[in-house]
């Protein structure tokens, strides 16, 4: 049981947080370079297909990502280790990158979203600061992955 439960919890992982983390990743390029277009542009009116996609992906791929934290303590219950120090450590970081997610990146890129829509100037501050977030996101689940396959102080660890 513990190796289904591990193979759906890493599937999970990569299936669902993978796509989050690109996708946020490659929209603030690409609102500034929608902005751009529409700036270049005779009617000046941004063509906000690529942004909409990224949005969506982040937006649907973040609710499939409760599945890894669900498979996660279903494989720690298994294996007994709910009261280890690097599972401790690894759910804290996962709740902080859920809490990012959430509270910062989604609600940015919503009004990003928005401004290209009304035709708004788009300042590069607006971008960098969502492009923070979102490094904040994914180094946040890289060091969860690092917790994961080294798992400090364990009897199984490297």
């Amino acid at each position: 049981m513990t190796k289904i439960l591990l193979s759906l919890h890493v599937l999970a992982a990569i299936v669902a947080i993978g796509p989050v983390t690109v996708a946020a990743s490659m929209f603030p390029p690409a609102a500034r370079n929608a902005h751009a277009a529409a700036a270049a542009a005779a009617e000046g009116k941004a063509d906000l297909g690529t942004v909409r996609l990224l949005h969506r992906i982040c937006r649907v791929y973040a609710k499939m990502g409760l599945a890894v934290p669900v498979f996660g303590f279903a494989t720690a219950a298994v294996m007994g280790v709910l009261s280890s120090g690097w599972l401790t450590a690894s759910i804290a970081l996962t709740a902080a990158a859920a809490g990012v997610l959430v509270a910062f990146v989604l609600p940015r890129q919503d009004e990003l979203i928005d401004s290209l829509g009304a035709g708004k100037a788009l300042e590069r501050t607006d971008t960098a600061q969502l492009a923070m977030f979102t490094g904040a996101f994914n180094l946040l689940w890289a060091t969860v992955t690092i917790l994961m396959i080294v798992r400090p102080g364990s009897t199984t660890g490297a």
